[in-house]
């Protein structure tokens, strides 16, 4: 995934409530195809907060993982390009699955 910056705007275009608080965003791949995503998870690690994203057309494909930064009260997500970080937050959220999956 290369480093796009969405809002966190529903962007689904229809005038309806959102009673189930989805959070919808368009992804742009490396490609230059867009897929929407639902972020179904958030956890914190170092001082910065990462969001889980499933395909919404395909949600049994693999989560992606983005870090959220906040600018002039907007959040935004940013791809992860240090092998580091990806391997710290990645190791978190592999460890998170597991405790759940065992519940």
């Amino acid at each position: 995934m290369s480093e796009h910056q969405h809002g966190a705007d529903c962007g689904c275009g229809h005038d309806h409530d959102h009673e189930h608080e989805e959070h919808v965003f368009i992804v742009t791949n490396d490609e230059g195809e867009e897929r929407e995503m639902v972020m179904v998870y958030t956890f914190e690690s170092e001082s910065n907060v990462y969001a889980v994203l499933l395909d919404r057309q395909d949600p049994e494909q693999d989560g992606v993982i983005f870090r959220i930064e906040e600018e002039n009260d907007e959040a935004f997500l940013v791809g992860i390009e240090d092998d580091a970080e990806w391997d710290r937050v990645t190791a978190i959220y592999e460890e998170i699955a597991r405790t759940e999956n065992e519940q």
